[in-house]
């Protein structure tokens, strides 16, 4: 979830604030600006605070948008009586270039890459805007408690919503984790935001092996400017697992639970984002998370695929073939959306399929096709939970023939990248289906415990 304030473009004026209509004749007069503070009466009531812009996609005439004293947006409707006064104006600042104070040197030091989240955000609260935050000194201004756990040194290495996030930006962060590592760093945390976190997170299990040190991504359900964000707590706890648990894989931690209890460090290649704005959204799949952390307390839950080691040589494979697809299987399905797949000259191709691994019989011909031109398939579950198993039907057998590969109990995203990744690294289709086969970065286990298994709308 990205802060509404990302997606519109602040302006000091009023000429692209979104505002229109009576609000706007009324702003005018008063000669408020974004970011001014304002005061509203209308009939006995008053309200106060910082005038913030409207997004121009289904803005109406008569709602004004002002951040109280809370740090809550409050939504106002005037009328033809009310009045607008500006009581203060605009003192917008800049993200600071400076260099953080001088290091501690008991402390341990972490690089923290931004990518576009929030989270590494600062809020200008004059203006409502969310700037990144460019620097060391940024970061301890945003979340002071920061520099009590680590060094930090600060990049912001993309400006991009999670959602527009592609394969070279992937290949781009690898490369620049790669080069943090270089420089002897505890740690490397990314800061990314939550839409598409899991997906950059198994890109980066692939592209990143071998790791001496953790790299730790991290996300924010709630925005920085909100009484309920899980910023700070999140961003903290992500410096302190880079810093300091013994654990040396691509992991991501977010709330483990709806309060601030504690934090869950999940496998990255075995995390899904599975509520839409819930603190705790981020779940393990199939399997139990590595790491609670609880205030300074890092407990270790399941055990990592590799300790902690800087000797280490990291071994960056960065690549990923664009042309992959993932599709969803349903009633009806025309294989001619496969047929397109193939003519395009699709090297690879993911099935979410039913149940076990099923797929309607009428797309069957378009895949056995698809087989026939070296397509690389594979197949993933539409459930959640569980493993495919395409050795109890008669479909799945057909699709064993085919050449469809099973994906055991690998989520259908991380399916997705990693053939992206063994596509755009291997040469031929024989290696590209051993590596897809081949458990690489703890992404499938080849059997199932049934306590991996949550309670169904439990906390």
């Amino acid at each position: 979830m990205q802060v509404i304030a990302c997606r519109v473009r602040i302006q000091v004026g009023l000429e692209e604030s979104g505002y229109c209509g009576l609000v706007l004749e009324k702003l005018t007069t008063s000669g408020a600006s974004i970011g001014d503070t304002i005061e509203i009466r209308q009939g006995d009531a008053v309200y106060s605070g910082i005038l913030m812009p409207r997004s121009q996609i289904g803005s109406d005439p008569a709602h004004v948008v002002i951040k109280i004293g809370s740090g809550y947006n409050l939504g106002v409707r005037l009328n033809a009586t009310c009045t607008i006064r500006r009581i203060g104006k605009s003192k917008r600042t800049q993200p600071s270039s400076e260099s953080a104070d001088s290091a501690d040197e008991s402390l341990p030091s972490v690089a923290i890459l931004s990518t576009g989240g929030t989270i590494a955000s600062k809020v200008d609260y004059q203006t409502g805007a969310v700037n990144p935050a460019l620097s060391a000194r940024d970061l301890y201004d945003a979340v002071p408690e920061l520099r009590h756990h680590a060094n930090i040194r600060a990049k912001v290495l993309l400006s991009k919503l999670s959602e527009n996030i592609s394969s070279d930006d992937w290949t781009r962060i690898a490369r620049r984790i790669a080069a943090e590592i270089k420089t002897g760093v505890e740690g490397v945390v990314v800061a990314h935001g939550t839409d598409t976190l899991g997906l950059t997170a198994a890109a980066l299990s692939f592209a990143l092996q071998n790791l001496p040190v953790p790299v730790v991504l991290v996300g924010s359900q709630r925005s920085s400017d909100r009484p309920s964000s899980d910023a700070a707590m999140n961003l903290i706890g992500a410096t302190d697992l880079a810093a300091r648990a013994d654990a040396a894989e691509v992991m991501v931690v977010m709330h483990g639970e709806t309060g601030d209890s504690y934090l869950y460090a999940h496998r990255a290649t075995r995390v899904r984002k599975l509520h839409t704005s819930r603190r705790d959204a981020f779940k393990s799949v199939n399997t139990k998370p590595l790491f609670m952390v609880q205030g300074v307390s890092i407990t270790e839950l399941s055990p990592p695929l590799h300790r902690r080691l800087k000797e280490r040589k990291l071994v960056l494979r960065p690549r990923f073939e664009e042309k992959v697809a993932l599709l969803k299987t349903y009633p009806g399905m025309d294989g001619r959306l496969i047929d397109h797949l193939v003519d395009d000259g699709y090297k690879g191709l993911v099935l979410e399929g039913t149940g076990l691994g099923h797929t309607p019989e009428g797309i069957i011909s378009s895949l056995k096709r698809a087989s026939e031109a070296g397509m690389l398939l594979a197949m993933t579950s539409q459930c959640i939970f569980g493993r495919v198993d395409m050795n109890v039907y008669r479909t799945g057998v057909e699709l064993l023939d085919i050449g469809v590969i099973p994906c055991e109990d690998m989520l259908s995203e991380t399916a997705l990248v990693k053939m992206m990744w063994v596509l755009g690294n291997t040469r031929s289709l024989e290696a590209a289906r051993d590596n897809l086969q081949s458990p690489l970065v703890g992404e499938f286990e080849m059997r199932s415990e049934y306590s991996d298994y949550p309670s169904i709308g439990g906390e």
